[in-house]
């Protein structure tokens, strides 16, 4: 059964988007199945993959409604992962889940016949803590956190934080935080060094050593439609990022190897 990780931040321009397209395509490199959910209405994940937005048939749009399965929906990108696309749709379609029953399981509820088909689901968060991004962190396993080293980031993380809090006690009690992410990173920059070490004294190891610094590969990337991976992987943004997938597999490692320990005494017995 796959992983579902969201990659959340109701802060705008963190690197969202540029996290969730390339963490995707670096885990596709190892090689794992990884499947991309874009829920985000700008669409930036379904571009940044190589995929037409405005060509779509489906998307994940109808998917949520229940117009169409997930199944139907989803693409193959040049860059060996698949992609479930989304556009500027789902506006339309938050609006009209408002008044549905569960709201905020649809997505868990469309993900589920497709779960098993791979090791990975990333979904990529809208800047807001909406519905949509409700319906993410119900459906997923953990959450990573993109964020930029500056002083309003520390604020906009602990309202994240409170909303996660409040799923884990409503919705979903197995959520839980894979890792706080720091990109657009300048080492030159004190505050952004400052703020860096008040995140690891704060979340610790939960803290991902991968660094994502600022990079014009990285930006430029996009535009091709293609990750950093597939556009520059020698880059440093390709580097870092073919680094945080590393980390996420280390992690999910470790995950097994202890629920492992855990059952061995009980099989024994």
């Amino acid at each position: 059964m796959a992983r579902i990780i969201a990659v959340a931040n109701q802060k705008g321009g963190v690197g969202k988007t540029t996290t969730a397209v390339n963490l995707a395509a670096g885990l596709a490199r190892t090689p794992r199945k990884v499947l991309l959910v874009d829920l985000d209405p700008q669409g930036n994940a379904t571009t940044g993959s190589g995929v037409n937005k405005r060509e779509l048939d489906t998307s994940i749009c109808e998917v949520l409604l229940g117009e169409d399965t997930a199944a139907a929906a989803i693409v193959r990108t040049a860059e060996d992962f698949d992609l479930l696309p989304g556009n500027i749709d789902l506006t339309a379609a938050e609006l009209r889940l408002m008044t549905a029953d569960a709201r905020e399981q649809q997505l868990k509820r469309a993900l589920a016949p497709v779960a098993g088909n791979y090791d990975f689901i990333l979904i990529d968060c809208p800047p807001a803590l909406s519905l949509l991004t409700l319906n993410a962190l119900t459906a997923a396993d953990s959450v990573i956190v993109p964020m930029q080293c500056e002083y309003y980031a520390l604020e906009g993380i602990s309202a994240l934080l409170d909303t996660i809090e409040a799923i884990r006690a409503n919705l979903n009690p197995g959520l839980e935080i894979e890792g706080v992410l720091r990109t657009m990173f300048d080492v030159r920059n004190n505050l952004a060094n400052a703020v860096s070490a008040e995140l690891t004294n704060h979340f610790g190891d939960k803290v991902f050593r991968t660094i994502v610094p600022r990079n014009v590969r990285l930006a430029e990337a996009p535009s091709h439609g293609q990750s950093i991976v597939g556009y520059d992987r020698a880059s440093r943004g390709g580097i870092a990022y073919l680094g945080l997938a590393g980390e996420v597999l280390r992690r999910q490692r470790e995950r097994t190897q202890a629920t492992r320990a855990q059952q061995t005494p009980e099989t024994a017995a």
